[in-house]
């Protein structure tokens, strides 16, 4: 992305009335661009900025690239980290490898050795392919064993351009059967030392009624992608020309927000298939995310290819979530009874 469309972007979007500029960056991996591209962007922030706004900063990265003196500098101006690790070497170097072929485990490590050094924050992202997706146990004791508490699974769904499944990629079954064991594992000893989002968020919904993720929501109207020349799209997995929106270097936050591309296509959300319209489960899914409904020619009121895979995993752990939440209300009582007295 080029200084000035970086600048443009910062500056327009802290004009807006906002609780929290949030900023997540994406690439490729976007540590290739390199530690003065964030310093850029904390420059701007501060220059555009208004006195006590509160901005968040996140980044998605491999891993691979992070050094003692990156690691600093996102603890210094409190990045949250998003890195890749599907799991121990053997596992995660089926597919992830570098462009010689070598494998990048050992490298990832390294990389959030610092950060846990530097107390940088941090999150990791597993992404279930076919390399681990049988290996549910194996991958949860792994990185507790690590010490990574904060986790988050993000099931691989890929077609060719021929419709069929990517050899890499999952089954809605396959999902359910992975899911299920990681609650299993998460339930039994770690529901309050270890924080995984696809549980957090159910429990969001079902404490507070609040929805923290898009895939859960009934809009897809969240956020906005920004790619490097300006050009603008509701939603990273549809940077299709049929979504683009316009681009932030002629148009304006709100004329992008009201255009019919991004209201059209939040819309779909709520276009869910008729069985899902029947569904005890739909509050908590709202039909998944369209990515895993739009494919292969089919339409936003299409069945999500991992819908067999969330309603078993409702029906193994929904009453459980609902004990969970049992316990978070009382230990909210008991806080606010402290309080009182």
């Amino acid at each position: 992305m080029p200084d000035v469309v970086l600048e443009h972007v910062i500056r327009t979007y802290m004009q807006t009335d906002q609780e929290t500029y949030i900023f997540t960056w994406q690439g490729g991996e976007p540590l290739l661009m390199g530690l003065e591209f964030y310093k850029k962007i904390i420059g701007f922030q501060s220059q555009y900025g208004r006195k006590g706004a509160r901005v968040a900063n996140g980044v998605q990265t491999n891993a691979t690239l992070i050094n003692a003196k990156s690691s600093r500098f996102f603890r210094k101006y409190q990045f949250l980290l998003g890195c890749s690790l599907d799991g121990p070497a053997w596992i995660h170097n089926q597919y992830r490898r570098n462009r010689h072929n070598q494998p990048s485990h050992q490298l990832v490590l390294k990389g959030l050795e610092h950060l846990k050094k530097n107390s940088a924050q941090f999150n990791i992202l597993v992404l279930v392919t076919q390399a681990n997706v049988h290996a549910a146990g194996v991958i949860y004791d792994y990185l507790v064993k690590q010490g990574f508490c904060y986790q988050q699974y993000i099931p691989c769904v890929e077609f060719d351009k021929n419709g069929a499944l990517c050899d890499f990629a999952i089954t809605g079954e396959e999902w359910g059967r992975f899911i299920c064991q990681i609650f299993e594992k998460w339930q039994a000893h770690d529901i309050f030392s270890v924080s995984i989002r696809n549980f957090d968020s159910i429990l969001s919904k079902i404490v507070d009624n609040n929805t923290d993720i898009c895939a859960m929501s009934d809009t897809c109207c969240q956020y906005l992608v920004v790619e490097h020349n300006g050009d603008v799209y509701p939603c990273d997995f549809f940077v299709r020309p049929q979504y683009r929106m316009g681009n932030i270097m002629s148009d304006s936050w709100q004329d992008l927000l009201t255009s019919d591309v991004y209201r059209n296509f939040g819309a779909q959300k709520s276009d869910v298939n008729n069985a899902c319209k029947k569904c005890s489960y739909l509050y908590l899914c709202n039909g998944d995310c369209l990515k895993h409904r739009i494919y292969n020619n089919h339409q936003s009121d299409n069945k999500s290819w991992l819908c067999d895979g969330w309603d078993h995993f409702f029906e193994f752990a929904l009453g459980r979530f609902e004990q969970i939440a049992d316990k978070i209300r009382a230990c909210r009582r008991q806080s606010l009874s402290k309080l009182i007295r």
